[in-house]
């Protein structure tokens, strides 16, 4: 296990990259924003259960297989990017006369596993793993703890600072209930422009 002060700075450090906006947040703001703060809250959840994913593959290695190989980074790469358009257009497509209510009774567990799905699939987060943990890691002691305890976290700090953010995102849901249209245009066109960001990642 690492040092407690080793793990204090992580936590300071963590919070700082946390802290901006990136891919996830994105995706928790427009969730959160379209659909309430619960929903929000979950796909928060989803998305940091996709984090502890990326914290068993680096503790075992695969996510040094992902970024040493170009066919698998690649792979993943365009695999998130895909799924992130594919929610985009479909919320692009959808009718207005769905009731938001039900939807978003319904998209509860949808959000949950697509958070999941969207963070797992996102090569950046196991670029992080790789270019930031090891700067704590002591190699004198046993390696693959310390990095479990360090997405542990990772996972903590994020669940704190993002579900900050789902829940400012989740006070303009009232007013945009008023504007569904609007809003499903909004959060739709956020996915799309973040798979298209995350199929233009560079392995550096």
């Amino acid at each position: 296990m690492p040092e407690t002060h080793t793990l204090v700075l992580f936590a300071l450090a963590a919070l700082a990259l946390l802290l901006v906006p990136g891919p996830a947040v994105l995706y928790i703001v427009a969730c959160s924003a379209e659909h309430g703060r619960r929903a929000g809250l979950v796909s928060v959840a989803g998305v940091h259960v996709g984090t502890l994913v990326h914290t068993t593959a680096a503790a075992v290695g695969l996510s040094a297989l992902v970024v040493s190989s170009a066919v698998a980074f690649s792979t993943v790469k365009y695999a998130g990017a895909a799924y992130l358009v594919y929610l985009g257009i479909r919320k692009l497509v959808a009718g207005d006369d769905v009731e938001p209510e039900t939807s978003g009774a319904v998209s509860t567990r949808g959000l949950f596993l697509q958070g999941a799905v969207v963070n797992i699939l996102n090569p950046k987060t196991a670029l992080f793993f790789l270019a930031f943990v090891p700067q704590f890691v002591d190699p004198d002691r046993a390696v693959w703890p310390q990095v479990v305890a360090f997405g542990l976290t990772f996972v903590v700090v994020g669940l704190v600072s993002d579900g900050l953010y789902a829940i400012a995102a989740g006070s303009l849901a009232g007013w945009l209930r008023h504007h569904a249209r609007g809003s499903r245009l909004a959060s739709g066109s956020i996915l799309v422009g973040l798979g298209a960001v995350a199929a233009f990642a560079k392995r550096s």
